[in-house]
């Protein structure tokens, strides 16, 4: 890899893990519902001149199907089950169990594309097991209780939809352009998203702080973040580009310290690192299906 892509791959790093930071400051205030629907709109909207630059057409007729399909399993939905952890759990529990999308793709590739199950992506499943254990016994202040397991459920499902997405795309739609299948799909999705907050829009007063961290999460975060991951499988291909998923919650621990003030207790730093290394070791030489937006993945 050039000094270049390793540039990128670590801003991207930098942005998704501080994704999880702006979802912490604004659901809480907004709402799950209005910081998905929101984010995803200014997101996908943000497309738009960017499209019009790169004389990009998205076919709509053509491939409509598979931008629905990956606005709901993909953006819709994960990022709606993320905003609602976000209103309950500190980021660290958020960022760290996103890392475990690789993990559930290698069992959905096994599954549903006849991928071998190796040795190598079995110790990293078991690894990533233990790692979300130690991560969710790891003395949270609300341990125990049904909104934090609920929380830990979202972020856990949210997971599994970004790896369904990856296998979806490589089964159905390997010859549809990824940034249309992005670009697209966020426009979609905020249109899905749009009845949900629309009807209960929170009254609160629209401060500094509320705006810039949106405009963050949504520019930023979504759109110049899935600008990054795309040129990055461009130029460097899904395998290298899925390395961000070894950063991201490196990036997001650091964030949370410095920002919100979390600390995460021994045990649960320590399932961080089991599950960036259960990550490695999946990505490493396994063909696991690269979803097409990890919020942050996103």
């Amino acid at each position: 890899m050039r000094r270049s892509d390793w540039f990128r791959l670590i801003t991207l790093g930098a942005l998704w893990g501080a994704s999880f930071i702006f979802l912490r400051v604004l659901a809480p205030v907004l709402g799950a519902a209005t910081t998905a629907g929101v984010r995803v709109g200014l997101g996908g909207l943000a497309f738009l001149p960017y499209f019009a630059v790169v004389r990009f057409r998205p076919r709509w007729r053509a491939h409509w199907v598979v931008y629905a399909v990956v606005a709901v399993f993909n953006v819709a939905a994960p990022m709606l089950l993320f905003s609602y952890a976000a209103v309950h759990i500190p980021a660290f529990y958020s960022v760290t169990i996103n890392s475990s999308t690789p993990l559930f793709g290698t069992l959905l590739s096994a599954a549903f594309l006849a991928q071998r199950l190796t040795a190598r992506g079995i110790a990293g499943l078991v690894l990533g097991m233990v790692g979300v254990a130690l991560i969710t016994g790891g003395g949270a202040a609300v341990q125990g209780s049904p909104v934090f397991w609920a929380s830990i459920a979202a972020c856990l499902a949210a997971s599994a939809l970004y790896a369904l997405s990856g296998v979806y795309v490589k089964r159905f739609a390997p010859h549809v352009d990824p940034i249309g299948t992005a670009g697209c799909s966020q426009l979609l999705a905020g249109l899905i998203l749009l009845p949900f907050w629309v009807v209960d829009v929170p009254h609160v007063e629209p401060t500094a702080r509320i705006v810039l961290s949106m405009a963050a999460l949504a520019v930023l975060c979504t759109t110049v973040g899935f600008l990054l991951y795309f040129r990055l499988v461009r130029d460097v291909g899904p395998a290298r580009a899925m390395m961000v998923a070894l950063l991201t919650p490196l990036f997001g621990v650091v964030w949370g310290g410095l920002f919100l003030g979390e600390a995460p207790t021994t045990s649960a730093a320590a399932g961080c690192l089991l599950v960036i290394v259960s990550a490695g070791l999946v990505l490493v030489r396994t063909g696991t299906p690269v979803p097409v937006g990890v919020p942050g993945r996103r």
